[in-house]
């Protein structure tokens, strides 16, 4: 059988989603077919864990672990990791130097993606869908530089960290005066910032995935709040948001999302199973963001989506790995 590196945690604001997922994922990945071991990535260790809860620290010379004297190698990394260091490309570039096959997209694709604005720069390129009016900071300004820079732009505003995700470090504000507060909270997450401004519509999300040369787009959820926005709490608090899958939107918005995304995931050379956001204002398709490591725990909607067009989280867990293994860099 196949050993498979079930990699989860990191050191991001979003660790406790990727404990949940990475959990889900153990309970469905088919037993018989793959040796699964799971390790949790910390700031400065690698702890792995066998199935029987023996535990070990991953040898990073040559990403394998020792139980009984018995060296374990893996013939594929299996990511479960939001935000840093699995979403952002340090973790699959450390892979791929190794040459261990990963089921998510390639270092290069997930630097690029990860951070908002570089992400929503290509994709403003592409001409395939439109983008809010925003401002991008590299790095903290004057707040009398950033008054000046945001007069283009008309309330309410979203200000978020360019390189996180989960909406840590996410506000939504009306006016002036909740500005600094926000600028605040945002910085103590990343030094780049994003100011966009918001858009009134429904909340529309698509789940697109590859197996065997094909791009295979799930069905659309519309997600609704019961928060003022789609925030940290309302995503993972359970009643705090409604999630309806199929939306029920028209079959042209449905196809649109679905064509939209999948155009989006071969532009953007996507890998594994990503989640794509939008905003549908009634008239005009927004994208919001692409997650190249989605939520796989109870509470994600990309799980419901492949349950709805017919796969189990176990098929789809097997289409992933498969896919990794006939990857070629």
């Amino acid at each position: 059988m196949l050993n498979v590196a079930l990699m989860y945690g990191g050191y991001s604001g979003e660790r406790d989603i990727s404990i949940k997922s990475a959990n889900m994922i153990a309970k469905n990945i088919d037993k018989n077919l793959y040796n699964v071991y799971l390790i949790d990535v910390q700031k400065d260790k690698w702890l792995c864990k066998d199935s029987n809860n023996n535990e070990v620290e991953l040898l990073l010379n040559d990403f394998s672990a020792s139980f009984n004297n018995q060296k374990i190698n893996f013939d594929v990394a299996f990511i479960i990791i939001h935000g840093t260091p699995g979403e952002n490309g340090l973790l699959e570039g450390y892979l791929e130097i190794k040459n261990i096959p990963h089921t998510t997209c390639s270092a290069s694709v997930s630097m690029l993606t990860f951070n908002k604005y570089y992400c929503k720069s290509i994709v403003n390129d592409s001409k395939l869908v439109s983008l809010a009016p925003s401002v991008y900071f590299p790095f903290p300004l004057p707040y009398k530089d950033v008054i000046e820079k945001i007069e283009q732009l008309n309330f309410p505003l979203f200000i978020k960290p360019a390189n996180s995700g989960s909406s840590v470090g996410l506000s939504k504000i009306y006016n002036i005066n909740e500005l600094d507060a926000a600028l605040q909270l945002a910085w103590k997450y990343d030094k780049e910032i994003l100011i966009e401004q918001g858009i009134k519509g429904r909340e529309l999300t698509c789940g697109v995935f590859s197996y065997n040369d094909n791009i295979i787009a799930l069905p659309v959820t519309e997600v609704i709040s019961k928060k003022d926005f789609f925030d940290y709490e309302a995503k993972y608090t359970p009643g705090m948001s409604d999630e309806i899958t199929p939306a029920d939107i028209s079959k042209d918005l449905s196809d649109l999302i679905q064509s939209t995304s999948k155009n989006l995931y071969k532009y953007l050379s996507c890998f594994g199973v990503v989640r794509f956001d939008y905003i549908w204002d009634g008239k005009e398709l927004f994208f919001l963001e692409v997650n190249t490591i989605p939520g796989m725990s109870e509470a994600s909607i990309v799980p419901v989506q492949a349950k709805i067009a017919g796969y189990s989280l176990s098929q789809l867990i097997n289409m992933l790995i498969e896919n990794a293994l006939n990857r070629k860099f």
